[in-house]
């Protein structure tokens, strides 16, 4: 005779699998199942059973099935992924482009966290908090020591918009702890780091992500850069690994005329479908445009790169992008879990497929950067070698090339010295994080009376020899030294532009710091020049 508790869990097994099977049924626009993929499914849902069944030990169902869906998604590609439901707010976060919380960029500092600046018009800024204040006491409990991690903070002053956390904050020359209440509300995750004037007529925007906010950004940037004199543009989509693929429309709308094919995408499952420019582009008549582009420049740069490249609209510039054309669409499942599916291949106008092969394996795929490293392609364009079958011709004649990213009209060789080891370990021991929170700890209010904006830092700020000693005092406290044989050099005056620029940011905003450490970029630096060479320019452009 069965006992009552095997047959009970028999039957909640049962009802596992199949709402499993209903899971696979209930997404949209999937078609009838072959007697192989019905076969599956129930092979799947009985060696469910039996592990419950058999087992010799306790399972944790859910995870188990977890498990199950994240190798099966390793099987078919790279960018293929499960989203528990912990994970999808915090997954989604940049791209929706806010969160809930108290408005403030920190840092943990000597166990404490420490206040870099409020987000300017977010509830901190409204009540007064300012950068260098130290939060010490988090709605009554010590908020100092060890405990104190990412994590913590998050935690206990992220929260719903409209609940409350109460702070005690140590500022600097006073003696009392200040008690602030703060309402939590909306803050905004800017997609655009930086926006000024790179050199007479030209602006720069530099666009980290493509999010939902990312073209009211972007506009609001123009305007601001027109205001200034633009009348060409630089825009920088270095180390932007993606985001939503209509804002790469839209953003790729903005350079070029009506009725022109941005991108189209296509899968098994995924009939072609286009997408097109329409008569609402704001700079796509007038000015001259350079896209930046790495080898971590990915999915929608390379769709803006590669509308920009294939229509002839601009020159892009760098080195070979990440190589990534695979489009993803979610589905949830029924615990509010997501599985992110590639479902197409998205082509550039001129028809190129830029997805980098990933038949080797993900591991192998992920080492794409080393590769290429070793291979020399980082430091020069003639170890890149593109078969005949992968050339397209652009309407103006020129040749671009599918197979795995964008190729740019214009190389430029990696800097060596971001491999020096000095420098690296500088950074993984947080050298320079330490440096200037003890820096601005004693010297934030002198430097920010002496220097009301960043321009005014950027042109009189000095970091002189005895700051310089300092800092490498710092670093040898913390076993940091340079070795004389050193391959890859990090220069000294480098260093101390990398130290003032981190200053900045501090200071003021990420702005900031592009703004001061870009006068040492050579790939920024590269298309100034070409751009203030109309010649040089047009000849590359094929016209």
């Amino acid at each position: 005779m069965n006992h009552p508790a095997r047959i009970f869990s028999q039957k909640i097994f049962r009802f596992i699998a199949i709402a499993f099977v209903l899971v696979l049924f209930s997404a949209p626009q999937v078609h009838a199942q072959t007697d192989e993929q019905r076969e599956a499914i129930q092979k799947f849902g009985t060696a469910l059973q039996i592990i419950n069944f058999a087992y010799v030990d306790s399972v944790d169902s859910p995870e188990l099935v977890a498990s199950a869906i994240k190798q099966m998604l390793k099987e078919l590609d790279p960018h293929s992924a499960y989203i528990s439901k912990e994970d999808v707010e915090r997954v989604n976060e940049p791209l929706e482009g806010s969160f809930d919380g108290i408005g403030v960029t920190f840092q943990i500092f000597n166990d404490t966290i420490l206040v870099v600046s409020p987000v300017p018009g977010g509830p901190s800024d409204k009540l007064g908090i300012i950068g260098g204040d130290k939060i010490v006491k988090i709605d009554g409990q010590s908020a100092v020591g060890e405990k104190i991690d990412n994590d913590y903070v998050m935690e206990r002053l992220r929260g719903k918009k409209g609940t409350t956390v109460s702070v005690a904050i140590k500022r600097n020359g006073k003696k009392e702890l200040i008690d602030f209440d703060i309402v939590r509300d909306k803050i905004p995750l800017n997609s655009i780091d930086a926006t000024y004037m790179a050199a007479p007529d030209i602006g720069y925007i530099k666009l980290t992500r493509f999010s939902k906010t990312s073209m009211d950004e972007f506009h609001e940037s123009v305007r601001e850069l027109r205001q200034e004199g633009m009348k060409d543009l630089i825009l920088d989509l270095r180390n932007n690994s993606g985001g939503y693929l209509n804002t790469a429309v839209e953003l790729s709308d903005e350079f070029l005329p009506d009725d022109r094919l941005i991108v189209y995408t296509e899968g098994l499952r995924n009939p072609r479908e286009n997408f097109y420019a329409t008569s609402t582009g704001s700079f796509d008549n007038e000015g001259r445009v350079i896209v930046l582009i790495n080898e971590a420049s990915a999915s929608a740069s390379e769709i803006v790169a590669g509308a920009v490249q294939d229509w002839d609209r601009g020159l892009v510039l760098g080195r070979r992008s990440f190589g990534k054309g695979l489009v993803q669409r979610p589905f949830r499942l029924p615990d509010g879990a997501l599985i992110r599916l590639t479902t197409a291949r998205y082509h550039t106008p001129t028809g190129r497929c830029i997805q980098k092969p990933y038949d080797e394996g993900m591991e192998e795929y992920f080492k794409d950067f080393k590769n290429r490293l070793e291979h020399g392609e980082l430091v020069s364009a003639d170890s890149i070698h593109f078969p005949d079958s992968l050339q397209y011709i652009t309407p103006a004649g020129r040749t671009v090339y599918g197979g795995g990213g964008i190729m740019p009209d214009v190389f430029i060789p990696i800097d060596s010295t971001r491999f020096s080891d000095y420098y690296t370990d500088l950074v993984r021991k947080s050298v320079f994080n330490d440096y200037i929170m003890s820096y601005l700890d004693n010297n934030r209010a002198q430097i920010l009376s002496q220097y009301p904006d960043v321009m005014a830092f950027k042109t009189g700020f000095v970091v002189d020899d005895k700051m310089y000693a300092d800092f490498t005092a710092k670093a040898a406290e913390a076993k940091v030294v340079r070795d004389a044989d050193e391959k890859y050099y990090y220069p000294d005056e480098d260093l101390k532009l990398q130290i003032k620029a981190l200053l900045a940011r501090n200071l003021w905003d990420a702005e900031a710091y592009f703004v001061v450490i870009n006068t040492i970029d050579d790939e920024l630096g590269a298309a100034i020049d070409l751009l203030q060479n109309k010649k040089q320019f047009s000849e590359l452009q094929g016209k």
